[in-house]
């Protein structure tokens, strides 16, 4: 009787392409979403400058909740003068400023001069048509969207996933709401770029308390951006997205731009390996979570976890001997 071949471990030849690439140092991360070169601070259209004060605030927590991914933002009768238009039924955000004037004092003739505050109303450069502000990609630049089959599948088998929103410029999990909301597929550098990008808050969205329940320890609670917390949840987020992307069949051109990520959350938080094998264990759990499979019972009837009912093309993913 002929020795059953064993099949590929996915889950660990993701891990040790991961480790290679860190071993050897890897080139600077890129964001894969077009149009996305700018400061993020809330600058003004017109003018270039940034804007002050509690207009930051204000402007920053719009784009946010909003969605806005451009940080440039302007009048209506500056929408007009460029050539463009606010789009019909936007709301606009109100900004407050201080203006000066001069006023002579009746009793001793001098010339004082006195703050009047005032107030006006600005629109994101994404709230308006005809117009494409500079960290923005305009509409015939945008590159063709191909759906690959095999990645629809894997997020169609994701039981009781989270809403997602194509909107914006970024990509986030919004765990109150339970929500992803992520850039159209064609502001992406690539079609696999986006479904990359997409696993990372699906990914994300498993920690919440009704699915692996990691917020207790991960970044999904609320822990400040950059702090030690926060960037092991986004090893772990990218882990289960590279692991996702091997099922798929999308590994290649996507593992070393994963890889230099992860470097660069891995630095910040001063780990080393044992820390990435460490997200890489949770990541795969978040990645089995959302094929619908468990890890330990598909090793004990004898089957790989990525023989998951859900990637129905699967076979073909292990039997080919494609390097990640």
């Amino acid at each position: 009787m002929a020795k059953r071949k064993p099949k590929r471990d996915i889950y660990q030849e993701v891990q040790d392409k991961i480790l290679a690439y860190l071993d050897k140092g890897v080139p600077p991360w890129r964001h894969p979403i077009m149009g996305r070169g700018g400061a993020g601070y809330p600058t003004s259209m017109t003018t270039g400058k940034r804007y002050r004060g509690i207009n930051v605030f204000l402007l920053a927590l719009t784009a946010w909740m909003e969605g806005f991914g451009s940080s440039h933002w302007l009048t209506y009768r500056q929408a007009t003068e460029l050539g463009g238009s606010v789009r019909k039924g936007e709301k606009g955000t109100g900004v407050i400023f201080w203006r000066w004037f001069e006023k002579e004092n009746a009793e001793s003739g001098d010339v004082v001069r006195l703050p009047v505050l005032r107030h006006y109303t600005v629109f994101n450069a994404e709230q308006c048509d005809g117009i494409i502000a500079p960290d923005q990609v305009a509409e015939d630049q945008l590159n063709e969207f191909t759906p690959i089959e095999q990645c629809d599948l894997v997020l169609a088998g994701y039981q009781d996933p989270p809403t997602i929103e194509n909107r914006g410029r970024a990509a986030c999990y919004l765990p109150r709401e339970d929500k992803i909301r992520i850039a159209e597929p064609a502001r992406f550098v690539s079609t696999e770029d986006y479904y990359a990008t997409l696993w990372h808050e699906c990914v994300h969205s498993t920690g919440s308390e009704k699915r692996l329940n990691r917020e207790a320890e991960s970044g999904i609670g609320g822990h400040v951006f950059g702090s030690p917390e926060y960037g092991k949840e986004e090893l772990v987020a990218e882990m289960g997205a590279a692991f996702l992307c091997a099922h798929a069949g999308i590994s290649p051109p996507t593992i070393e731009n994963t890889a230099a990520y992860i470097d660069g959350w891995r630095q910040k938080i001063k780990g080393d390996k044992k820390l990435v094998i460490v997200a890489a264990a949770k990541g795969q759990a978040a990645a089995d979570y959302i094929l619908g499979v468990s890890f330990n019972e598909a090793a004990q009837d004898g089957r790989s976890p990525q023989d998951s009912p859900h990637t129905l093309n699967s076979s073909s993913i292990v039997s080919q001997p494609t390097p990640l």
